[in-house]
């Protein structure tokens, strides 16, 4: 019930009656920088969250550090 490979290379023969060669040729050249970019892309976003989510818990630690040192300083008023 699939495809069998005589019926891809007809379908094939028939795409490049079509379209020809040298468009086919840009079409995957085009195809394949394009992947190349979402990849890149993908890649950047994810040192980017990971960067940003370090940012993040060092507020967060800086955060409670500052709150630590502000208890502290009102347990010494109070003395």
């Amino acid at each position: 019930m699939g495809i069998s490979i005589w019926q891809l290379l007809i379908l094939l023969a028939v795409v490049i009656l079509i379209f020809g060669t040298k468009k086919l040729k840009n079409v995957g050249g085009d195809l394949g920088s394009a992947i190349k970019g979402f990849k890149s892309a993908v890649k950047d976003g994810d040192n980017d969250a990971a960067k940003q989510e370090k940012v993040a818990q060092d507020s967060t630690d800086t955060a409670h550090e500052e709150s630590v040192k502000a208890e502290s300083v009102k347990k010494e008023d109070n003395v």
